[in-house]
């Protein structure tokens, strides 16, 4: 399996479909939220609330050429809703995506690397003093806590989204969660979305007390496990460049598709 586009148009389309069911979501559970997604040029467009890291584009220009008109289009979801506009772009997108991207007075504001690897790969089984499970609607409130306590801890700004973001995930289609416990206490959350026979991992992350005991790379098993048993060929993961993230998932066998931008245009 090569990085190549049709592996990037698969990449992005299970990702873009993560985060348009998660705005799904969102509106269900909290319906003076405004969330919404619409399809464009092949590409997954999603508002899930002005400054949510949800709310941007997944897959244009790599499905159709990018266009000012299909740019209308986009600004114009964003704008209406009070958002800048965010485009997540692939290099697959050519030259003459950003070149037009610039002409129309977006910059660049994040980079990041998507990750992949074929399945079904080499898993170990977690250490004795583990516990990996998939929880349900009744673990909801424990996954939940650990995980904005997790991710709290680095990104304390985002406390209110994280709060939120628990029962939006469990309502997500495609979604499944998965807990980890160290010697009985709940230590490390994680959850997994599948889509077209690509696995999608997001939201792994540690509470403080609990790092560097094993949670996450066996959560990191426990999730590839359970994706090719559900008959997935490919797992994928985003990480920033050069980050923690991004050595760990090389270390276990991810290699880097692509490096993608985030651009944005203010209203």
């Amino acid at each position: 399996m090569f990085s190549n586009l049709d592996l990037c148009r698969r990449l992005e389309r299970a990702e873009g479909y993560a985060c348009a069911q998660f705005a799904e979501s969102r509106r269900r559970l909290f319906p003076e939220s405004r969330a919404e997604w619409i399809e464009c040029a092949g590409a997954f467009v999603v508002f899930d609330g002005v400054g949510s890291p949800v709310t941007q584009s997944f897959g244009l220009g790599v499905f159709e050429e990018l266009t000012a008109e299909t740019l209308d289009v986009v600004e114009e979801f964003f704008f209406s809703r009070g958002s800048a506009s965010h485009l997540e772009i692939s290099p697959f997108a050519g030259v003459a995506a950003l070149r037009l991207l610039c002409d129309r007075g977006y910059r660049p504001i994040e980079i990041c690397s998507v990750l992949y690897e074929p399945l079904p790969g080499v898993t170990a089984q977690p250490g004795d003093f583990i516990e990996i499970r998939v929880v349900g609607s009744d673990s909801m409130e424990p996954w939940s806590d650990v995980s904005a306590r997790a991710w709290g801890h680095e990104h304390p700004r985002l406390q209110g989204f994280l709060r939120e973001s628990g029962s939006i995930i469990f309502m997500r289609k495609g979604g499944v969660c998965f807990l980890a416990e160290f010697e009985g206490t709940p230590g490390a959350s994680a959850s997994l979305c599948l889509h077209d026979g690509v696995a999608l991992l997001a939201g792994a992350a540690t509470v403080p007390e609990l790092r560097r005991r094993g949670l996450q790379n066996a959560l990191l098993d426990a999730r590839l496990r359970y994706a090719a048993e559900s008959g997935c060929d490919v797992a994928m993961m985003v990480a920033e460049v050069g980050s923690n993230s991004q050595r760990n998932a090389e270390r276990r066998g991810f290699r880097v598709a692509y490096t993608r931008t985030k651009w944005e245009l203010t209203c």
